[in-house]
């Protein structure tokens, strides 16, 4: 379910029946229109960000207003000089006492790099992956039941998503399960991968582990998506700057947006 605007929120018959069906009491169609709503508008205000370049201090992120971080679960590639991959349980530790949100997201190789795209390594590089995210997922202390989000860092087709991309992630799901495994990606990579089922459920009704950047999305919106990156550090755009780092921001979709911090 999603808003335009001022526009009220339309609430589907998916996500009435299963309130009902959870309720003490019969409530009216208006009230769990009122209900849903609210629900879906306290997760609009709640804002990530995803690092381009340094690691932030936990104190300067909640100062700006930000509610929390999606942590690179990904070994460093050679040559690069991040900070940021792979997340430390130190510095996760020190987001959670600041009272921080963490999701997990993974990225090795990106294009323009020595190392390819990722989803390029098909079904066998989709298991080499998934085990070393959930490897570094552990490590840092993330959740059981928490997903995990691949990236498809580029603007593929729908080919592309067939003969490559949908195979790397049957070998994400062959170690995580489908229900653990998320993906990164453009508006139409979202939807190829909730149309193949190889990302799982939000607990949140109607939603799935889909992030979907901006980039390449030419003003699509993928609705069954839990994160939203509406601020993508690039040469036009220098995205917001928390101290003297660039962040890209991410808007929360669902009240279950893939969270260390949610027992599902």
């Amino acid at each position: 379910m999603t808003t335009n605007g001022g526009e009220q929120p339309s609430v589907s018959r998916r996500e009435v029946l299963k309130f009902v069906g959870s309720a003490p009491v019969l409530l009216s169609l208006g009230t769990l229109a009122a209900t849903l709503g609210a629900q879906k508008a306290s997760a609009a205000e709640i804002r990530l960000i995803d690092f381009t370049e340094r690691l932030v201090p936990p104190e300067q992120i909640k100062s700006a207003g930000f509610d929390g971080v999606i942590v690179y679960v990904s070994e460093l590639r050679p040559g690069a000089n991040f900070d940021f991959k792979p997340v430390t349980r130190g510095y996760a530790d020190a987001l959670r006492a600041a009272d921080l949100h963490i999701a997990s997201v993974y990225q090795y190789g990106k294009p323009g790099w020595p190392t390819p795209s990722d989803y390029t390594r098909g079904y066998e590089g989709g298991v080499a992956d998934a085990q070393t995210a959930l490897r570094l997922h552990a490590a840092a202390g993330g959740g059981d039941s928490a997903p995990i989000f691949f990236s498809v860092d580029e603007d593929i087709d729908v080919d592309t998503w067939k003969s490559l991309a949908v195979e790397w992630f049957r070998g994400i799901n062959s170690i995580l399960g489908v229900q653990r495994s998320g993906i990164y990606g453009h508006s139409r990579a979202c939807a190829w991968a909730v149309g193949d089922d190889v990302i799982g459920h939000s607990t949140t009704p109607g939603h799935r582990w889909a992030w979907q950047t901006k980039a390449w999305s030419h003003g699509e919106r993928e609705p069954t998506a839990v994160l939203y990156q509406s601020v993508v550090v690039g040469a036009s755009d220098p995205g917001v700057i928390l101290g003297d780092t660039h962040v890209d921001v991410d808007e929360v979709l669902a009240a279950d947006f893939g969270q260390w911090d949610l027992d599902r």
